[in-house]
């Protein structure tokens, strides 16, 4: 909304609405609040809205689901003035649902405030710290004509020298960071000739941060202000008065776009990315309806500029499927004349093994998605839900909330960039696992069938002809280790996330057990699916963390593991297994869990419980699973 004459920020956001909901203390301010910042695109409009929350809070106005807060420790530290930059993360975390604690290091005296034991960054323990070097800290101190080598040589040391701060501050303070790279200068400066150089500061700058990204280490995260301001335009992004007058590290405009970004990061920390994308088929994944059209009417491929923007998004959706996101058809369709595109077509860059779930009828798609999550046992809010049509949009909104939906644009053109753009696929790490996760599900369509023609269910798991490897953590494991811990929620004994960093940190432990199992049958290979850690305190191991895909759910993996625990909890000198289970919104199918599997219940409650496991009545629970023992 825009007004001609008068103040265009005004009519955006509509202040006047949220400072009298603000004045009134009315509750519906903190949802408006949040929806009008994750809108916001400009600097003014954020910092407007930053004090308004401020306003909102001094004057007592009670936030809803406080239980789902988190709380963060946050230190920032940078060779530039970390004001109004402090301010746009304390307004987009808090929106996000942090409760933050701040703390800012002085202007470009990082260096000392790292490399000092007991400095005052230390007295404070954060758990992220965001780290933004500035540019005057990346430039070759040599000759233009100097050689590549020598140049070479230089970037490399000059990304060393950050990362091993960053190693620094993380061994003292197990902080997770997010480390600013370089933007490129936007100026013509030496024309042709700076790319003909690594010496130049365009050329050297690039080196530099391509060091930085290939060498980070696990607990390290790229904000990369490269590709920011140049997605923004170089030259709005610099603001070279900003420097000289209070030593900004950038424009007010690219401010906002690194605090949305760090902000991004740290909630990747917390929350993974979506799981599944469900698609619509007409004027979708092609133009015109297949119903009406027929497969020689549909626009898909090569032979128009709109065929070629549908087959571009096809290649885009094949891409987040080979990096382990899961596809869905959901549309309003008779099934088979659906599947017949994708079938027949032959510039279709889909196929229908390429899904895992395919809703095509005529049922509202709301209930089509639940349906899918039922199929799949995933839960709606993985969900992310793609429609040309606001109609269905709304439906899935208002009935099916939970689900993330997107409204496509009118411009075929357009789709590839809106999921590119949304963040919601952003991985933290790629596994092997996740370029095999359609390949798993479909592989347990198969297993279901077989299940459903069984009559004896002992006989249907010895048919599957299971092998577990069993093994403790390893370091070429941590990625998937993280990502199924903070990805599990259902089989989830006590829902305890950790990073990649916290991860690592626990192999080799050794008063701490640490299993993982891989599992495979004869239609193929699980991967990583389970997880126990415990640690051990004189007699006794206490688990908390006990979690599984939910894929292979009363297939034997839990007795299994038990057994491999109970074995090496023995050899560590204990004579008890103390499990603990804290309820979570989606964790009640493991409430009996641990009295299931022979534990006593110790102290139980219906928020908690807390049960015990005596090794020397411990009998191994019998399984159709061979074992493999790891390291």
């Amino acid at each position: 909304m825009e007004t001609i004459n008068g103040d265009k920020t005004e009519a955006r956001l509509n202040k006047a609405e949220l400072k009298d909901l603000c004045r009134r203390l009315h509750p519906r301010f903190w949802p408006l609040l949040k929806q009008r910042t994750d809108e916001a695109t400009e600097f003014d409009d954020l910092i407007f809205l930053s004090t308004l929350r401020k306003r909102a809070i001094a004057d007592g106005l009670a936030k809803q689901n406080l239980a789902d807060v988190r709380s963060l420790r946050m230190a920032i530290l940078g060779g530039c003035s970390l004001y109004p930059l402090s301010e746009l993360l304390a307004h987009l975390l808090d929106t996000a649902g942090f409760a933050c604690q701040f703390f800012s290091g002085d202007y470009d005296n990082f260096v000392a405030e790292i490399m000092e034991p007991g400095g005052a960054i230390y007295e404070f323990r954060p758990d992220v710290t965001l780290l933004l070097p500035g540019v005057q800290r990346c430039k070759y101190s040599g000759l233009l004509t100097d050689p590549r080598e020598m140049v070479e040589s230089f970037a490399s040391d000059t990304a060393k020298q950050l990362l091993s701060l960053c190693n620094t501050l993380h061994d003292r303070t197990s902080s997770e960071i997010i480390l600013g790279n370089f933007m490129l200068p936007a100026r013509r400066d030496l024309g042709e000739f700076r790319t003909r150089t690594l010496a130049s500061d365009w050329s050297f700058r690039k080196c530099v941060n391509l060091e930085l990204g290939l060498n980070a280490p696990h607990f390290v995260r790229i904000c990369d202000l490269e590709f920011l301001a140049n997605r923004r335009g170089a030259l709005q992004s610099e603001d070279p008065r900003g420097w000289f007058e209070s030593k900004q590290l950038c424009s007010t405009d690219l401010l906002v776009d690194v605090s949305r970004e760090v902000t991004q990061l740290v909630t990747a920390r917390y929350l993974p990315p979506k799981k599944l994308l469900a698609l619509d088929l007409d004027n979708t994944l092609w133009g015109g309806v297949v119903a009406e059209d027929g497969i020689e009417g549909i626009e898909i491929g090569d032979t128009s500029p709109r065929g070629e923007a549908f087959k571009t998004f096809q290649k885009y959706i094949v891409s987040l499927k080979e990096r382990g996101v899961l596809l869905a058809i959901c549309s309003k369709n008779d099934h088979a004349v659906a599947l017949e595109p994708f079938e027949k077509h032959p510039e279709m860059q889909l196929r229908v093994a390429d899904f895992a779930s395919i809703k095509a009828n005529w049922q509202p798609k709301s209930d089509n998605l639940r349906q899918i999550a039922k199929d799949l046992n995933l839960h709606l809010d993985s969900f992310v839900f793609v429609d040309d049509n606001p109609a269905e949009i709304e439906v899935v909104r208002q009935f099916a909330p939970e689900v993330t939906a997107i409204l496509l644009t009118k411009d075929p053109a357009d789709y590839a960039g809106q999921l590119q753009d949304c963040g919601l696929f952003e991985p933290r790490s790629i596994t092997v696992e996740d370029a095999q996760r359609t390949v798993q599900y479909r592989s347990e369509n198969e297993r279901q069938t077989l299940l459903a023609s069984a009559t004896d269910m002992n006989a249907y798991l010895e048919s599957l002809e299971m092998k577990a490897a069993i093994s403790a953590f390893t370091k070429l494991d941590v990625p998937r280790l993280a990502q199924l811990i903070n990805k599990s929620n259902q089989f989830n004994l006590t829902t305890r996330r950790r990073t990649e960093a916290e991860v690592d940190a626990l192999i080799g432990v050794p008063d701490h057990l640490c299993l993982s199992v891989r599992l495979r049958d004869r239609f193929g290979d699980h991967g990583l699916v389970s997880i126990v850690i415990g640690r051990c305190s004189g007699d006794e191991l206490t688990i908390d963390t006990w979690l599984m895909s939910c894929r292979v759910l009363k297939r034997q993996v839990e007795e299994t593991l038990l057994n491999e625990v109970a074995r090496r909890s023995k050899a560590m000198g204990c004579s008890r297994i103390k499990g603990i289970y804290i309820k979570t919104e989606k964790n009640d199918m493991v409430r009996t869990f641990f009295s299931t599997m022979g534990f006593d219940p110790v102290d139980v409650t219906d928020a908690r419980g807390e049960y015990t496991l005596e090794l020397a009545t411990f009998h191994p629970r019998p399984t159709t699973i061979a074992v493999q023992e790891g390291s």
